[in-house]
């Protein structure tokens, strides 16, 4: 497991790349993207929702809360990725699918 001081940069620069994604994306899809404290906030309009995407610093992983499941990404050092163990998805990919799924046409972050 990685330390804590090398999560939490490594957490950071990864939503920060993850909100510059999302707010290219926001001006061609119907949502809006907020960061508040180190959480991103993707917010829909119709049908109303929120996703959250946050940063668990005690198990050094990024949660992503999304159409009522909950993701556990951990840190890969080979792909220098947040990835997802179940179906080896990195952090943009999974949000690209959930956005996708919540607009219901694929998106590209």
């Amino acid at each position: 497991m990685i330390d804590e001081q090398s999560f939490r940069k490594l957490s950071e620069d990864a939503i920060e790349q993850l909100q510059r994604a999302l707010l290219k994306a926001a001006d061609t899809y119907d949502f809006e993207v907020d960061n508040n404290q180190g959480a991103l906030t993707v917010e829909f309009e119709d049908p109303p929702a929120r996703f959250v995407v946050s940063p668990n610093a005690p198990v050094r992983q990024i949660w992503v809360s999304a159409r009522v499941k909950s993701f556990k990404l951990d840190w890969d050092e080979a792909r220098s990725a947040f990835v997802l163990a179940a179906d080896q998805r990195d952090l943009k990919q999974l949000m690209a699918g959930v956005i996708g799924e919540q607009l219901g046409e694929e998106i590209t972050l």
